[in-house]
């Protein structure tokens, strides 16, 4: 079965339930990300700070507590269970775009390895592993950058006119 470039064959209806899905889930996407700006300022030390607390920095403007094993067991799993989903998904869409097959396979499967970095690495960090605030960065930054891009480029095959 030929996928490549089927996204520009479907009917308008499908193409608008797909946008509509993709504006829905990039509105609760990047709400996500105005929250981890929120608890962390989008920074190294405060995405350490948002998991192991503050508490020997006696003049914080806000008190933060280490979290519990619970609240990081919380956080990790329903985090993996859905942003696996929201990529799967993402997937199965950017699988029927005409795209260069290798930058597919990437933009399909390098989320998933982010996703486990970002999230396997905020565990690490609150066990004590502080370096790997840095890995759960770049993965995080990685995760956004493949689901704009991804984003972007089907919004910009359902837009275009069937020739």
């Amino acid at each position: 079965m030929q996928l490549n470039g089927l996204l520009g064959t479907f009917p308008k209806e499908i193409k608008l339930l797909i946008g509509t899905f993709l504006v829905v889930l990039s509105v609760g996407f990047y709400t996500g990300l105005l929250f981890v700006n929120e608890t962390s300022s989008g920074k190294p030390n405060g995405i350490e700070e948002h998991y192991l607390g503050n508490e020997a920095v006696e003049d914080a403007p806000v008190m933060k507590f280490k979290k519990s094993q619970k609240e990081m067991l919380t956080t990790v799993h329903t985090h993996i269970l859905s942003m696996s989903f929201i990529f799967f998904l993402l997937g199965i869409i950017l699988l029927t775009t005409k795209l260069n097959a290798k930058l597919k396979l990437f933009l399909m499967l390098e989320p998933f390895a982010s996703v486990l970095l970002t999230f396997g690495g905020i565990y690490f960090l609150w066990t004590g592993v502080t370096w790997f605030k840095y890995i759960v960065m770049f993965s995080g930054f990685l995760m956004t950058a493949t689901y704009t891009t991804s984003v972007l480029i089907v919004f910009s095959q359902l837009l275009k006119k069937k020739v």
